[in-house]
């Protein structure tokens, strides 16, 4: 950063800031000069001997500077804002811009400057003024802060591969207790299931849990109406806490998890290399218990699992009796199948929803569909990706009958109608190499149409004729031939057929052999 060239109000201001013990990245940003130029005067004041209090006047500390700097600045003549300094104050206080000022100051006071020289002077009368800050502290039990922080590479012992780490830190606000846990990912089933092992840690729940604006617990950040995950608003329903999201942009507003987190990664993964993400974990719990509980608190000035213990625990929430049914929410889409894809598994829904968009509860056991907060269909948890569970009744009616009609509920159907039918759809289904079931399951369907007596009679009309082919049973009823009297079935044996010459004419040379 280069920064602008320093003035003696600057020099002056970088001194003040020097004696306060802020950083040179602190004035740089406080002041808009070089980090070379604040380095420059805090080595000359290091060396120099100021009188102790307050800096010397202006010429008295720029003369000092000349004698023992000489590259300092020369003397400036004052801003031409100066005199309009009381105005610009109080207009700054009432939020005015420095183009808004600037604008007023020509129109009303005959200012003659530029809209720079308002611009430095307000830099100047502001970044004097060093930002405050309020410390909030809360009764016992009343608050927790959440946070993640990035950790590096664990091994994961389920692939055996190296992956990126997160540490994952509840800290009770009055006590400072904290729990801590690795995980490889933020999830919104991971995040639940870290507040559960929480509050199991703690063996209560604190009355408010203050954190940050993660996808997995707020959809939508907004200071006055924040959007809640579904899923995350339930778990707080169910252990009864409060949420308490900041403000975008204002990590300072949980600094007491953010001062944890960066106390796990410097203490606890301080020249530590756990062998896998489970021996960190375990690591972790024995480090909170006997290092971080037992340490005297820089803040509070006690030891975090002792006020805990005796105090803080007592005035937490009490575990609820019921345990919690670890529930994700998601918002998706019915497809044209009739089903939606939840966790990489199918479950089917109503198909008067197809189109539309319906909540999605995956518990640990069930999965509920629900539109309009109406629940509309419910199915076991799938125990692996590409499941798919059906409910016939999801379905339109007219498809249902092809997805459970087998040869075998085909052959029982036939059974009920009639032995006629039955023999037809048994000769069909025999029938080889070609699949006969689409033409079985398109002639039981006329049973529907003509009645089961018609079909039996024309069943038995097509066995006479050896004619049993779907087209044929068609034809027969649309005719009405099932209703004719059938010819009597004659079991007589027809006379042997005689030619009209004899073997040995046809045939001589077989010497008289009788055909029959």
């Amino acid at each position: 950063m280069s920064g602008r060239r320093a003035d003696m109000l600057d020099i002056r201001e970088i001194l003040r800031r020097v004696r306060l013990g802020e950083s040179d990245r602190a004035i740089v940003k406080a002041l808009g000069v070089s980090r070379k130029t604040v380095r420059k005067y805090r080595q000359w004041a290091e060396q120099a001997s100021l009188p102790a209090g307050e800096l010397p006047p202006t010429e008295q500390l720029r003369a000092l500077l000349q004698t023992s700097l000489p590259e300092a600045p020369p003397p400036q003549a004052p801003s031409s804002v100066e005199p309009y300094r009381e105005l610009v104050v109080r207009w700054r206080e009432q939020g005015l811009e420095c183009q808004a000022i600037w604008q007023r100051l020509r129109r009303d006071h005959g200012f003659s400057g530029g809209y720079g020289a308002v611009w430095r002077f307000v830099s100047r009368v502001e970044g004097a003024t060093p930002k405050v800050t309020v410390r909030i502290e809360v009764q016992p039990g009343a608050e927790a802060q959440v946070d993640f922080g990035y950790v590096g590479l664990l091994l994961d012992p389920a692939t055996g591969q190296r992956r990126k780490a997160w540490a994952f830190v509840m800290t009770l606000s009055w006590s400072r207790h904290m729990y801590v846990e690795f995980v490889f990912d933020q999830t919104v089933e991971t995040w639940l299931r870290l507040h559960q092992h929480a509050f199991a840690f703690f063996g209560a729940v604190p009355r408010r849990i203050v954190l940050d604006n993660l996808k997995a617990a707020i959809v939508k950040a907004c200071f006055e109406d924040p959007v809640v995950q579904r899923s995350y608003q339930e778990l707080a329903e169910h252990y009864g806490f409060l949420l308490a999201p900041c403000r975008v942009r204002t990590p300072e507003h949980k600094g007491k998890v953010e001062s944890g987190v960066h106390y796990v990664q410097r203490n606890l993964l301080g020249g530590q290399d756990f062998a896998d993400i489970d021996a960190a974990n375990q690591g972790a719990r024995s480090w909170v218990e006997q290092v971080a509980g037992q340490r005297t608190h820089g803040t509070t000035r006690q030891k975090p699992l002792v006020q805990f213990q005796a105090v803080e625990q007592a005035a937490m929430l009490p575990l609820p009796s019921e345990p919690y049914d670890l529930a994700v929410w998601k918002q998706v889409s019915v497809g044209r199948d009739c089903y939606v894809n939840f966790e990489k598994s199918y479950y089917s829904a109503p198909y008067r929803l197809v189109g539309q968009e319906v909540w999605v509860r995956g518990g640990l056991t069930s999965v509920r569909i629900y539109c309009k907060h109406k629940l509309e269909a419910a199915h076991p948890r799938a125990k692996q990706p590409g499941e798919r569970y059906t409910v016939y009744g999801h379905l339109p009616p007219e498809k249902v009958a092809g997805l459970t009609t087998t040869r075998e509920t085909c052959a029982a159907r036939a059974a009920e109608i009639g032995s006629s039918t039955a023999e037809v759809i048994s000769r069909l289904l025999a029938q080889k190499p070609i699949d006969r079931l689409p033409m079985v399951k398109r002639l039981l369907r006329l049973a529907d149409k003509y009645g089961a007596l018609r079909l039996e009679r024309a069943c038995r009309r097509a066995l006479q004729f050896e004619e049993y082919t779907g087209q044929t049973i068609r034809c027969i009823l649309e005719k009405g031939l099932d209703m004719a009297v059938l010819p009597p079935m004659t079991t007589a044996l027809l006379p042997a057929p005689q030619f009209a010459r004899s073997t040995e004419e046809l045939l001589p040379g077989l010497g008289g052999v009788s055909w029959n």
